[in-house]
Formats: C-alpha cells, sequence, structure tokens
C-alpha cells in the first residue's frame, strides 16, 4: 500500500476538497432541479467531470439541444485545457498505465495543485500525481451526488457558493508565489489576461489570454524558472 503517498497527496488536495464539496453541490442542484435524480449527477460527475461543462451540459439538457451543439459548446468551453496538456505530457507519463486517466482528469484545480507540488526523489512522483487527480475526482463526485440529494428532498439557496473556487485558486496563487524566485509567469499572466480581458470582454477573455501566454511562456523556456530552497522539516 502507498499510505504515505496518499497521506502526502490528501494533504496537498484539502483545499480542493472543501472547494469541489460546495461547487459539485451547486452543480448537483441543478441538475436535481431539471428532474434528474442524485444517480445521474454521480455517472455525470464520473464520466464527464468539468465544473463549468457540467453547468452547461445540464442547461442545454434542460432545453433538450441537439448532441452536436452540446459537443460544439463543450469543446469550446474546456478548449484552455490543451494548454494545461501540454506543460504535463512527460509528467504524465511517469503515471504509466494511468497516463490517460491523467489527462482525462486534468482540471484547473488538479492543474494548480500539481504545478505547486514538489517532492523529494524518495517519492514516486507517478504515484503521487495519480493520488492527488483520483482525490480531487473523488471530492467532486461527493459534492455532485451530496447536492443532487439535497435538491430532491430540501429547498437550499447555493447563491454565492461559486466564490468558494475563487478562494481556493488565491490560496493555490499564494502557495505557487512562495515556491518559486521568479514570478515573470504571473506577471504575463496577469498582463495578457487584462489586456484580453479589456479587448475581449468578460466572456470570451480566457483562451486568447492563455494563448499568449503560453506563448510568451514558451519563448522564456530557455531560462528555467528556479524553487526557492526549501527547509529540511523532515517531511517529503
Amino acid at each position: 500500500m502507498d499510505t504515505d503517498i496518499i497521506k502526502l497527496a490528501f494533504k496537498k488536495t484539502v483545499p480542493v476538497l472543501f472547494g469541489y464539496l460546495f461547487l459539485g453541490s451547486a452543480v448537483g442542484l441543478l441538475l436535481a432541479d431539471t428532474g434528474h435524480s442524485f444517480i445521474w449527477s454521480f455517472f455525470m460527475a464520473l464520466f464527464v467531470y468539468a465544473g463549468s461543462g457540467q453547468m452547461l451540459l445540464i442547461s442545454l439538457i434542460a432545453i433538450s439541444a441537439p448532441l452536436s451543439s452540446i459537443a460544439f459548446l463543450t469543446l469550446l468551453l474546456n478548449s484552455r485545457h490543451a494548454f494545461y496538456g501540454l506543460s504535463f505530457i512527460e509528467r504524465f507519463k511517469k503515471a504509466g498505465k494511468m497516463y490517460p486517466y491523467m489527462i482525462f482528469s486534468l482540471t484547473d484545480e488538479t492543474y494548480s495543485i500539481l504545478c505547486s507540488t514538489n517532492v523529494s526523489k524518495t517519492v514516486n512522483d507517478g504515484k503521487l500525481i495519480t493520488y492527488i487527480a483520483m482525490l480531487d475526482h473523488i471530492y467532486w463526485i461527493c459534492g455532485c451526488v451530496l447536492g443532487a440529494v439535497i435538491g430532491q428532498y430540501l429547498s437550499f439557496n447555493f447563491k454565492g457558493v461559486d466564490f468558494a473556487m475563487t478562494a481556493l485558486f488565491v490560496v493555490i496563487f499564494i502557495e505557487q508565489w512562495k515556491s518559486f524566485k521568479s514570478h515573470t509567469p504571473v506577471y504575463i499572466g496577469i498582463f495578457s489576461s487584462i489586456i484580453c480581458l479589456m479587448v475581449f470582454g468578460s466572456d470570451n477573455f480566457i483562451l486568447p489570454a492563455l494563448i499568449i501566454t503560453v506563448s510568451a511562456l514558451m519563448l522564456l523556456k530557455s531560462r528555467p524558472l528556479a524553487h526557492k530552497p526549501q527547509e529540511n522539516t523532515g517531511r517529503c
């Protein structure tokens, strides 16, 4: 058993646990509001596993949208993950047979956790990233099912609960800021986002901002970012 690695993965994913339970519950409530049982919520979270994508899917199901429209809109909404995956191709190969699952399970939050996860050579990185991805997926499934069950039996107001994801990203951002000596990627990301927000608007700025940010970072690839030296605390 990989008890120590699982414990480390759980410790890394605790912020995602609370965020996914709340946001997943909101998705489950929306699905329950359309008349679907928690069983549908379980399978949607298991096989779709995309917060904004599931919300979009629920609204499209509610209006009986054609499958072609659902596929096209989902592709547009989640196309940013293609950029995330490019930076993890080699690292995901360490997961061995779980490589396809790592590609499937790469969400915004999992990506952020993996970026900020630096372990010693004594830890199997392939197993660690796999457990991180699996735990995040389990949290999301539990949140979606919980919300669907609550929605079936109780009237619950989840207004504003999506701020949990904003808070989660703030925490992860701070951790990454502390972990690297160079803050160049942060400045590039913020500058690109602001420019694209002004040019394309709040509904369409994410993809062009990602393209600009990834392109800029690729140009700087020859100058790898240095991690701050970690104090020896006796832990991985």
